[in-house]
């Protein structure tokens, strides 16, 4: 795009791993034994990021969970890769960082990147800890981020690529134009398929019917250092519309991201993939993922 600046850099890679995990039942899901030799999501995750030219991780975890996911993963993936970590905490707040005293989980995923913006330096994707995305998705984002045509972009994922055989699952659902760039970004929560082969889900409290061939955003995204910026501003302004009892308000990525399109003209790249996804939300998801990941000795 003429007349535009994009950062280059360094690309890192910030992986989401700070999630309570509640559905998973008492294990923590993103320390999940999933790969024929033990291997986790994460390990999948980064050896495909690796070779396709990330040159740094950034962790962002809980802080109760530091010494078992460092004796977990840390130690092996920082011999492999730059790595880094990053604590999530209810007080990392741009303003108002002390007057929430009865809140005691986090803020949401757009808090969580915020935390980093100190170790942030150069083009950087976000993906979650516990989603298996496939090595052409990190080969494209990695791609887009050597030489970005945008501001950003959403490694868009097919809807039935994506659901789960357990339980609903929650998706921002993406409209795209005619350049493939994002329209906008709808949080839509608890889909699934029913009996009748229909995919429907909820959006701001009312049930939707979806197609499956929707393009829906994995929390695979790809940014140039000033979205933190945007983020920042953002974050102030979401936290000052709360009152001091608000324990359960969150604000994702995806919500800056769809603000952004809307009110700013940011330009979001979509970059289509067929890729088949796997996660593991539920606890029974677990078994579903090993037996689909059993056969792939290439990995490692």
């Amino acid at each position: 795009m003429k007349g535009r600046e994009y950062g280059m850099g360094n690309r890192t890679l910030v992986i989401l791993a700070a999630g309570m995990g509640s559905r998973f039942g008492t294990r923590i899901k993103q320390l999940e034994p999933i790969g024929p030799r033990g291997e986790l999501l994460i390990d999948y995750s980064i050896n495909d990021a690796i070779e396709a030219g990330f040159d740094k991780v950034v962790f962002i975890i809980r802080k109760d969970i530091e010494k078992l996911f460092k004796e977990t993963i840390g130690s092996r993936i920082s011999e492999k890769i730059e790595t880094e970590y990053v604590f999530q905490d209810r007080s990392t707040l741009p303003v108002r960082s002390s007057e929430f005293a009865q809140r005691t989980k986090p803020w949401g995923t757009a808090q969580a990147l915020y935390c980093c913006k100190d170790v942030i330096d150069g083009n950087f994707g976000v993906i979650n800890a516990d989603d298996f995305y496939g090595k052409k998705a990190f080969v494209a984002l990695a791609e887009f981020l050597k030489a970005p045509d945008a501001s950003a972009c959403s490694v868009g994922f097919v809807l039935k690529n994506t659901l789960s055989d357990n339980g609903t699952v929650n998706r921002g659902v993406c409209s795209v134009d005619e350049k493939g760039l994002l329209v906008k970004v709808e949080e839509t929560k608890k889909i699934s398929r029913n009996s009748s082969g229909i995919v429907t889900g909820t959006r701001n409290g009312k049930e939707v019917t979806l197609s499956e061939d929707d393009i829906v955003s994995m929390s695979m995204w790809g940014f140039t250092p000033q979205f933190m910026d945007r983020l920042t501003a953002r974050l102030i302004d979401f936290v000052n519309s709360l009152s001091a009892d608000d324990i359960t308000s969150e604000m994702t990525i995806a919500d800056v991201v769809d603000m952004e399109i809307k009110q700013n003209h940011y330009d979001v790249r979509n970059i289509p993939t067929d890729s088949k996804w796997y996660g593991i939300t539920y606890e029974a998801d677990a078994e579903l993922v090993r037996n689909a990941l059993k056969a792939d000795e290439k990995m490692f």
